[in-house]
């Protein structure tokens, strides 16, 4: 599914921007949890952004929006790392290990500091700010060339799962897939998000919901253990695809908002 983080920092950088109200940000918000808290992982990120320390009492979204803006943010980077592919996290340390254990971040790379979203009861999200160990560089994908990753992907994967017989005795996977998606945050985006973005991330979800399918199609366990691991390399090129895909459309988006901003003072 799409990240809290991509929610955020596509709304953030509207509302930084002009194009979108602060009551706006913290609606788009509620998709991830009924509340939402903030906190600072060590004393840096506490100053800077005037927050409490972890395991004080937390201050609220609107405190880190105030930061946000009082520290001159303009833009954020979505990175969605996974073991062996930590780009964009600015080196290892306490950031790099929340990160990769949550899947998503913020990073706010021209302040130096990333944000961390994390569950931690039910209808609770909080997120942490980090200091980063080291400078994180802008990595930019083409959107373009994303969206061509993700086409060839599918056509490289449709062949390796027709051959395994993915999901060849369930007649009923389409509305599989239609549920699958109904269960998944419905996400809102702000008005003037970029429409090649939108169009990427729609199709990202659906074949993320296509690969969940696809990683539980084993009736009663009747694979073997290699066709099990044939079935894990078939996936893991689009499930790279469809990652690759939604942190681009995401940071498309953000440097449109952020190249507006800058037309408009």
């Amino acid at each position: 599914m799409c990240r809290p983080s991509a929610t955020l920092a596509v709304w953030s950088s509207a509302w930084l921007n002009g194009a979108a109200a602060s009551d706006d940000v913290l609606d788009s918000l509620e998709a991830w949890g009924e509340a939402h808290d903030v906190v600072a992982a060590d004393a840096p990120a506490a100053e800077a952004f005037e927050l409490p320390l972890a395991f004080n009492r937390a201050a609220t979204p609107v405190q880190l929006m105030m930061a946000l803006r009082a520290q001159g943010a303009k833009s954020a980077q979505l990175v969605l790392p996974v073991p062996g592919d930590v780009r964009g996290l600015g080196g290892g340390g306490p950031f790099t290990e929340a990160a990769l254990r949550c899947g998503d971040a913020v990073v706010l790379a021209e302040l130096g500091f990333g944000l961390v979203p994390e569950p931690i009861a039910e209808g609770l999200m909080r997120w942490t700010v980090y200091s980063l160990n080291a400078p994180a560089p802008l990595e930019y994908q083409s959107l373009p060339d994303a969206e061509h990753g993700l086409t060839d992907a599918i056509r490289a994967s449709a062949g390796a799962l027709q051959t395994l017989d993915v999901a060849s005795d369930r007649p009923s996977v389409r509305a599989e897939l239609s549920a699958h998606l109904r269960s998944q945050p419905q996400v809102e985006w702000p008005a003037g998000m970029p429409a090649r973005s939108l169009r990427v991330l729609q199709r990202a979800e659906e074949i993320s919901a296509i690969l969940a399918i696809a990683r539980t199609d084993d009736p009663g366990g009747a694979l073997s253990a290699s066709a099990a691991v044939q079935r894990a390399e078939a996936l893991r090129p689009l499930a790279e695809a469809v990652r690759t895909a939604r942190a681009a459309a995401v940071n498309e988006a953000v440097r449109v908002f952020a190249d507006q901003g800058d037309r408009h003072p």
